[in-house]
């Protein structure tokens, strides 16, 4: 996979090319800035691009930048790191894009297996949400006065915490050990109590719905 980076801390920069390459990827380029990053993927061939969210020439540069990339070369898959969680983040993350882009902290993509695992995922079409996030997202929003999700039962409501995190059907049957048959029936089960429509088998459309239905609960970051 060819990768370009753009991350203003130098240490961290350098610390992710290894990494890359430690996971047999290719880094076609590696910059301080978002400006640069840009000028990169409209010259180079590149599979992902990763970018600090907060990086020059704006307070949150790396966002802006994801949204030019997206604009100009959609195919290209995107990964935004932070330091922080923020509900407000994965927002903007979402209105860049819901296939081939993820948000992720810094300090869990610091191994090669979770950090290679992350861009075969955006590569390969799905979006990848920060699980802590994920799970913040949905515990927040339970217990709220005349709250739907009041109507998921346990089980439910870790499903729905793993599609949030934009795990496949058979990775979550493998994370709560029960078959794909019963995680099949348990999203059929949150999407009619949550009055959410679409097809629970089609991975983006089903993450898209859930955290868009978080959102317009208003839950903040």
């Amino acid at each position: 996979m060819r990768v370009a980076i753009a991350e203003d801390g130098a240490l961290f920069r350098e610390g992710l090319v290894l990494l890359l390459k430690a996971a047999g990827h290719q880094v076609v380029g590696c910059v301080p800035d978002g400006d640069r990053l840009l000028s990169l993927v409209l010259t180079e061939q590149v599979d992902v691009a990763v970018l600090d969210i907060r990086m020059p020439p704006e307070p949150e540069g790396g966002l802006l930048t994801a949204a030019r990339i997206r604009a100009a070369r959609p195919e290209i898959g995107l990964l935004l790191l932070s330091h922080y969680a923020e509900t407000h983040y994965l927002m903007r993350v979402l209105e860049i894009g819901t296939e081939r882009i993820g948000y992720r902290l810094k300090e869990r993509v610091a191994g090669v297996q979770v950090l290679g695992d992350t861009l075969e995922r955006i590569a390969g079409g799905e979006i990848v949400i920060e699980p802590v996030l994920a799970k913040r997202l949905v515990q927040n929003q339970a217990g709220r006065d005349d709250d739907p999700l009041d109507s998921l039962t346990e089980r439910e409501m870790d499903v729905l915490r793993l599609m949030a995190e934009g795990r496949t059907n058979n990775a979550i049957a493998g994370e709560l050990f029960v078959s794909s048959k019963a995680v099949e029936k348990h999203i059929a089960a949150i999407f009619t109590k949550l009055d959410i429509p679409g097809d629970p088998t089609v991975h983006h459309r089903r993450v898209l719905a859930v955290l868009a239905y978080l959102r317009s609960r208003r839950i903040g970051g």
